[in-house]
């Protein structure tokens, strides 16, 4: 028998759309058998096709007020963010208002230092209140000396973990509220107060937190077996999925000449003279198996 469902507009989200498009938000996209339920996601055009494999549907952004500024859907559940300024103003007053816990997911191989001169006092202002600070960072900041230098001049109870692969920018202050970006430059945001949407959003993070590394030492050495490193190891399992190097570069957090060269060292180990020839190599080896 067919689920009778009612016709909503986007500002009457049902609680079962807004879980699934919180999904879609944190994880890049969502199959599209997740969504049969919550068709009106599609119609509304919140979900659309993955044009790189129909399989997945990928989130769009959800539409903003009238006025061009900024709206909100099921009443203060979530707000969109329209502007940098906006959005920073939000996150301040976040920040403001936090007594315990701040988390956040910082992708990317490194920060601005006049990005992180801007933000060191706020950041320290919540530490000196008792709050806890964790942050999750790819593998490639463990080398960005502005990062480790931001780090080691704040004090309090802060700690910061890496991965190869991380989620989209996203911070979580007290599992009460959380931002999300909305657009691919990040000029718009969610800003979410819906207990089921955060309280998923935090709990992503202490699952990734969990499979991290943390930050120091900052110099510890890269473990390698058959003179395979643990960042050359993640290339290969990227390399196997058809990525190009450029999106091997962005999914890692590092530059295109890094990743290019990773993937001659990996090459030149493997014996490999050719880019089939490597894939075909990984394979065989069963480096993809090891642990990292």
């Amino acid at each position: 028998m067919a689920t009778k469902r009612l016709p909503h507009a986007v500002e009457e989200l049902c609680e079962a759309g807004l879980t699934v498009y919180a999904r879609a938000v944190g994880e890049g996209r969502i199959h599209h058998s997740e969504a049969g339920a919550v068709p009106c996601l599609v119609e509304l055009g919140l979900l659309r096709p993955d044009l790189d494999d129909r399989q997945w549907l990928r989130p769009g952004p959800l539409p903003a007020h009238h006025d061009g500024c900024a709206g909100s859907l099921t009443g203060a559940s979530i707000t969109v963010l329209d502007g940098v300024s906006r959005i920073n103003s939000a996150i301040d007053r976040a920040m403001k208002d936090v007594r315990d816990e701040f988390l956040a997911v910082q992708p990317g191989g490194t920060r601005p230092p006049e990005t992180l001169a801007e933000v060191f006092p706020r950041d320290q202002a919540l530490l000196t209140r008792g709050c806890r600070m964790r942050t999750l960072y790819q593998h490639t900041t463990r080398h960005s000396l502005p990062v480790l230098a931001y780090f080691e001049q704040l004090d309090g109870d802060i700690e910061a973990r890496t991965l190869d692969e991380v989620t989209d920018r996203l911070f979580v202050f007290d599992r009460t509220v959380a931002f999300v970006p909305a657009s691919k430059d990040r000029s718009i945001a969610l800003e979410l107060r819906h207990p089921a949407l955060v309280e998923y959003f935090a709990t992503t993070f202490w699952r990734l937190w969990r499979l991290a590394t943390p930050m120091w030492p900052q110099a510890a050495p890269q473990p390698s077996e058959g003179g395979i490193t643990t960042r050359q190891r993640a290339i290969a399992g990227l390399l196997v999925e058809g990525l190009t190097d450029a999106e091997i570069a962005d999914r890692l957090g590092m530059n295109i000449r890094t990743a290019r060269v990773h993937i001659a060292k990996l090459a030149a180990t493997l014996g490999s003279h050719s880019r089939a020839q490597l894939g075909f190599l990984i394979a065989q080896s069963g480096i993809l198996n090891q642990q990292s």
